[in-house]
């Protein structure tokens, strides 16, 4: 299936959103684990490009935070205390791919100083960097997810809908009791009966498993009418024979008429698998602290004082909102070009 300009131009905005995800040490001014008890709540940091005297800069700069006098846990900043914010400083160790070590960062300034993009929780972390960390969980977890399920369900699809018989009818009933099952419960269901402290790697590779496995019916359903349908095709037939084996037929001839739903039900199903991870996490049954996902920062959000009085908490929430609209538009896209192309 030949591919749009507007679907490109969606899937090369997904890929530099899960590129910087796995750059996201660089991107990060601060590792997400580190603390600063003195800056708890901080509201993100004011850039100015104006100096104390009144000279305009290029290059933006944040003055350092200090308790204010006489109100409990509001800051205000010190006009002969700015620093410049700098690119490609050094800072806190990190791992590239889990491979490479490293400790230059995207931008940065000079300690005491602290740039906090979107303020500090009730640690003192800074949120910006523990948001870009949890891209990594929050997006991955429903990439990789999603690919467990399409896997899954162009297997049994393809099978199903080419063998028909006993093996259709196994499948067919299999998908309706998961179609029928209310996935959020199940999920609830499968996540109880596992242990609640484990490491955070393998919460994530639970997760995926969990995820990806309860999802696998709806792609299967469709990937079985495509196979039922293409393989009465009159050069399937006729590959059929001339004495083709049903792998060959399945990989060489059903299998391609298959990858414009593969496709779209690849964009449908990752906002779908995102929030599912964001909906354990944030309920206590995902990744836990230290480590950041975007469910389990806006879990804080649930403390009504957190909700009411620092918006910036807020924040993994608000990113949501256009990621899922990507995939969205992104579904829609690949949709209406796979209608075209029929």
């Amino acid at each position: 299936m030949r591919v749009g300009k507007k679907a490109t131009t969606l899937l090369l905005l997904v890929a530099a959103l899960h590129i910087s995800a796995l750059f996201a040490g660089f991107i990060a001014p601060y590792d997400f684990a580190k603390q600063d008890r003195d800056l708890i709540y901080a509201a993100p940091s004011r850039l100015h490009f104006v100096d104390s005297t009144g000279r305009w800069h290029w290059r933006p700069s944040v003055c350092l935070l200090a308790d204010h006098s006489e109100i409990f846990g509001r800051y205000e900043e010190d006009p002969q205390k700015c620093l410049p914010v700098k690119l490609l400083v050094r800072g806190s160790p990190y791992k590239v791919f889990g491979m490479f070590s490293s400790s230059r960062h995207l931008f940065g300034v000079e300690p005491p100083t602290k740039i906090a993009l979107l303020g500090s929780d009730g640690y003192g972390r800074d949120v910006f960097s523990r948001l870009v960390y949890g891209s990594q969980l929050s997006l991955f977890s429903g990439l990789l997810a999603m690919a467990l399920s399409l896997l899954f369900g162009a297997l049994l699809g393809i099978a199903a809908g080419y063998y028909g018989g006993w093996l259709d009818a196994l499948v067919m009933r299999c998908l309706d009791l998961f179609l029928a099952l209310p996935w959020l419960y199940l999920l609830f269901a499968i996540r109880a009966f596992l242990p609640l402290h484990i490491s955070p790697g393998r919460v994530f590779v639970l997760l995926i498993a969990v995820i990806g496995l309860v999802g696998w019916a709806r792609p299967a359903r469709l990937i079985r009418g495509v196979v039922l349908s293409g393989k009465e095709r009159g050069y399937v037939l006729a590959a059929r024979g001339f004495g083709a084996s049903n792998f060959y037929l399945m990989r060489r001839h059903l299998l391609p008429q298959t990858y414009s739903v593969l496709l779209t039900q690849a964009a449908l199903l990752i906002p779908q698998y995102i929030l599912a991870e964001v909906t354990l996490s944030f309920l206590g049954l995902g990744v836990g602290e230290p480590a950041p996902s975007w469910g389990n920062m806006l879990s804080t959000i649930q403390q009504y004082d957190v909700m009411i009085s620092y918006w910036w908490m807020w924040a993994p929430g608000f990113v949501l909102i256009p990621v899922f609209f990507i995939y969205q538009l992104l579904g829609s896209a690949l949709q209406a070009r796979a209608d075209y192309s029929v």
